[in-house]
Formats: structure tokens, C-alpha cells, sequence
């Protein structure tokens, strides 16, 4: 049997031992954790949905309505009116033809790559893409071919070189962990110029981005009968599950074979009432956004000076690169003396070297939040200067 108490004493040693901690009521831009009080910037709750009293409403509604649980798989007896509802919805929200609701984005994304690429297949991964799309791709039992970090080139080398049957170009829309936008119209190209699928992980950008918050498709005024949309509605809609929309033909093809789907029970009904309260709330209520750019260029501007390395995000996501895994931690810690919760990356998450705070801002959050935490970051720059940071990949 392996050693697993040395093991986790080397994470340990490594910086890179995970701590979970416990939170109380609501979330919101304030949590009480371990009877203290923190202004948190960990949630991707971007839109500040999580606890709005019109989805606590729609929930209550959906559970006198429905029941709790959805009892069997979607293709036995799990598939309720609430949730026919929420893929007619979700699909005219993204303005394409057909959707297909799944549990977690994880669960889509493991469902949907192998549905549509198989052994003697291509995969094609950006090298920062999350990790559901790299355990997807995996399990697909295609070639996996990687390109570096947004590079078309070397992305288009590949394709011109892969004479697989089916070729399928999957990638993160918005990085988690960078914030930084997937070039969707060049990949767009790339893959009607070589017959490929072009599956758009979009978690972070649904909901933010857009026109109406209808994600980076809209965002770009990319549209494609190739593009296989992946959408999350636990981050700025508030609530839990995913939902995977494209042709007619693509999701049909994904209820038949998707095993994630397939082989699981259908998401609580009441869930996907509150879906539908949370979409009206995100295509009405465009201040939301407009004040989440408010906070983006607050706390831009804000943090110029300090040592550590800002990427250059416009997202929700803000990441100061640190470097080491350990003075990380001790940033983040130093950070909660002061009552500001904000989480260290460490890898396997991020690439060796690139240990980050990652500032998560919500339109739940005030000015006077983001000053706060900005003043905190000036504060703990002058009492312990970090190291320097990882030099930026080329």
C-alpha cells in the first residue's frame, strides 16, 4: 500500500497542501468563517445572484411544485417540465437552436468531448485549458494534441498536419486562473478552414459577457453551426448545473451518447425553476455588469506599484502572480489578519512557478470593498516585499 501520510506530509513540505474551510448563511461579498467575519474575494459569483431573494423565491416555488429530488436519470423519469423549460430558455439565450442541461459544468464537458471525439480522433487542447476538458479529452481516447497558450500558429500547424477522421478543438473561453479571453473568432476560422468542432468551455464568461450577458459568443459576435457551447449556471446565474447547446443534430447526438448525461440522476427540478428566475434577473439587469467593470478598473488601478505581477485580465478574474507556492500562502495569510479573504493558486492549478492570489470581483462587492483590499495589498507589500515572480511565459 502506498505511504499516504508521507505523501501528504510532502504536499506539505511543498506548499501545496489544500485547506477546506467552513462557511455560514448566504453567500455574499461578506462570510462568516470560523466565527470571523471576511470580505471575501474567493466566489465566482459574478452578477451577486448567489442569494437574491427573487431565485431564493423561484426555488421554494419549484420545491412545493416538483419535490426535492429528481428520482431517476433525465431519460427515465428525471426529465421534469422545469427543466424543458430551462433548455428552451437557455437555448434562446445564447440564441442557439437546442440545449441540453447536465448537472455541473464538469459533467458537460466530460459528457460532451467523448460523444464527439473518439479513439483514431483528435483532440486539440490550449495548454491552460481547466481540467475538465483535459480529463475529458483523456477519456475520449483520441490523440491529444496540446498547443501553447492562445497560439493560433502553432494550433493551425497541428491541424494542417492531423489527418484524423474527426477533429475537435476544445477550449476554455474565459481562463480560470488568467482571466484572459480565448481568441473564439480565430479558432472560429481555424476550425471551418480544417473541418474541425470547436467546443468553447464559456464558465466564466457566461453571464458577464455579452450583450444581455449571453457570453463570449456574443461578446465576439461569433456565431458557427461548429460550435459546440458550454455554459455553467453555478458562477453568474447564482445556482449549480450546466448546459451544452449548439445544432439540433449536436445535442440530439449528445442525448444518446453523452454517459455523463446518460448515467446520472436529473438535476433537483426545483434548481432549474430557480434557473429561470436567475436568467430573467441576468438579461434585465445590465448595472450588474456595468458595475463589475466599475470594480475591474478600480482594482486595476489600484494595485499599480505593487511587487507582484498583474495579469492583464478586463474579467472578473484578477491574478497577481507571486511565484513560489509558500509565499503565496504567506500572502494570503496576511491578507486574513486584516479580514480579506482571498485564495492562493497553487499548481497543480496553475503551472510550477506561477503560485497567485486569485481576486475574484462580484457585482455584490462596493468600491469601498475593492479600496479596502487595495489598501491591504499596499499594506502587506511594505511590511514583507514578495519575491519576485516567475518570469511571464513567452
Amino acid at each position: 500500500m502506498p505511504d499516504l501520510a508521507a505523501r501528504l506530509h510532502e504536499l506539505e513540505a511543498r506548499g501545496l497542501m489544500r485547506e477546506r474551510r467552513v462557511v455560514q448563511g448566504p453567500q455574499g461579498p461578506h462570510l462568516e468563517v470560523d466565527g470571523r467575519r471576511l470580505l471575501s474575494f474567493c466566489s465566482n459569483d459574478y452578477l451577486g445572484l448567489a442569494s437574491h431573494a427573487a431565485l431564493i423565491d423561484a426555488a421554494r416555488r419549484g420545491a412545493a411544485e416538483y419535490g426535492v429530488g429528481a428520482s431517476a436519470s433525465a431519460l427515465v423519469c428525471g426529465h421534469m417540465q422545469a427543466h424543458e423549460a430551462l433548455e428552451a430558455r437557455l437555448a434562446g439565450f445564447v440564441r442557439l437552436a437546442r440545449a441540453l442541461h447536465f448537472p455541473t459544468g464538469y459533467m458537460a464537458n466530460l459528457g460532451a468531448v467523448p460523444a464527439l471525439a473518439g479513439r483514431g480522433d483528435a483532440v486539440f487542447c490550449d495548454e491552460l485549458n481547466h481540467a475538465s476538458l483535459i480529463d475529458a479529452a483523456r477519456l475520449s481516447r483520441a490523440e491529444i494534441r496540446v498547443y501553447p497558450h492562445c497560439d493560433l500558429d502553432a494550433l493551425e500547424r497541428l491541424l494542417a498536419e492531423c489527418r484524423s477522421p474527426a477533429k475537435l478543438v476544445v477550449s476554455d473561453a474565459v481562463f480560470s486562473m488568467d482571466g484572459d479571453l480565448a481568441p473564439v473568432a480565430e479558432l472560429a476560422g481555424l476550425c471551418d478552414r480544417y473541418d474541425a468542432w470547436l467546443l468553447l468551455d464559456d464558465a466564466h464568461g457566461f453571464g458577464v459577457l455579452g450583450e444581455g450577458g449571453r457570453g463570449t459568443l456574443a461578446h465576439f459576435g461569433v456565431a458557427s453551426p461548429r460550435i459546440v457551447y458550454v455554459g455553467t449556471l453555478g458562477k453568474a446565474a447564482g445556482v449549480f448545473g450546466a448546459f451544452v447547446a449548439g445544432t439540433r443534430d449536436v445535442v440530439e447526438w449528445l442525448l444518446q451518447r453523452a454517459r455523463t448525461y446518460i448515467f446520472t440522476t436529473g438535476s433537483p427540478p426545483m434548481l432549474a425553476s430557480a434557473l429561470l428566475a436567475s436568467l430573467d434577473l441576468v438579461e434585465r439587469e445590465e448595472w450588474r455588469r456595468e458595475h463589475l467593470r466599475a470594480l475591474i478598473a478600480r482594482f486595476r488601478a489600484g494595485v499599480r506599484g505593487v511587487p507582484w505581477r498583474l495579469l492583464p485580465s478586463q474579467t472578473a478574474i484578477q491574478p497577481l502572480i507571486v511565484g513560489e507556492n509558500r509565499a503565496a500562502v504567506a500572502l494570503m495569510a496576511r491578507l486574513r489578519e486584516r479580514d480579506l479573504w482571498v485564495p492562493a493558486i497553487r499548481p497543480p492549478t496553475v503551472p510550477a512557478g506561477t503560485a497567485r492570489l486569485r481576486v475574484s470581483l462580484s457585482a455584490a462587492h462596493t468600491l469601498a470593498d475593492v479600496d479596502r483590499l487595495v489598501e491591504a495589498l499596499h499594506e502587506a507589500a511594505r511590511d514583507e516585499p514578495a519575491r519576485p515572480s516567475a518570469a511571464p511565459r513567452p
